[in-house]
């Protein structure tokens, strides 16, 4: 006599599969959007830095325009802190302090205002700083030229590697927070021989 099989005996295989199944696209699901959070992450720092390099052209710019008082744009403290972005900087005589005073301004989103009226700059607690790498020397003979570093340094997003420019050092918690990028600017001595 042959047995029958039973015609249910495999009715709870396909719902622990289906359930299975489930389990593995729902850690699929958080992985995707653990990504998405991730890029938009990076896309926010990826701005910041761009925002960044825009702020150390203007000052560049400024500083090749001016190159008989480049001393004058060496910073003690850095910018983009202190001073208020309702202040005048109209009021300055043209040159290095009215740059300065501009570029300060610039760091704090005097441009960027929220619909409170508050500034919002591009980056979070943007600082500037230029300081005096190599003195000119018009030494007959010698003639060095003047070498500038122009640097901005801001917030990150999340902690990295702790960046070797001393520019808005310790003002962000740890210092792997801060990001700083910097150009060096060479103001040549045309006359010098």
């Amino acid at each position: 006599m042959k047995r029958q099989p039973r015609p249910h005996a495999s009715a709870g295989l396909s719902l622990v599969e289906v359930l299975v199944t489930v389990v593995i696209l729902a850690f699929g699901l958080l992985g995707i959007a653990a990504l998405q959070a991730k890029m938009q992450v990076g896309s926010i720092e990826a701005y910041q830095r761009a925002q960044a390099v825009v702020l150390l052209d203007d000052l560049r710019a400024r500083l090749l325009g001016n190159p008989a008082n480049a001393a004058d744009y060496v910073t003690t403290a850095p910018l983009g802190t202190g001073d208020s972005p309702a202040a005048d900087c109209t009021t300055l005589t043209i040159g290095a302090a009215r740059d300065l005073c501009e570029w300060s301004h610039e760091l704090q989103g005097a441009a960027e205002q929220t619909s409170t009226g508050t500034n919002s700059g591009a980056m979070n607690g943007a600082r500037g700083c230029v300081e005096q790498v190599q003195a000119p020397d018009t030494t007959a003979g010698v003639c060095q030229p003047g070498v500038y570093r122009i640097t901005v340094a801001w917030q990150g997003m999340h902690e990295t590697r702790a960046s070797s420019l001393t520019c808005g050092a310790k003002l962000y918690g740890p210092d792997a927070n801060r990001r700083a990028i910097a150009v060096q600017v060479t103001i040549g001595l045309p006359s010098c021989s």
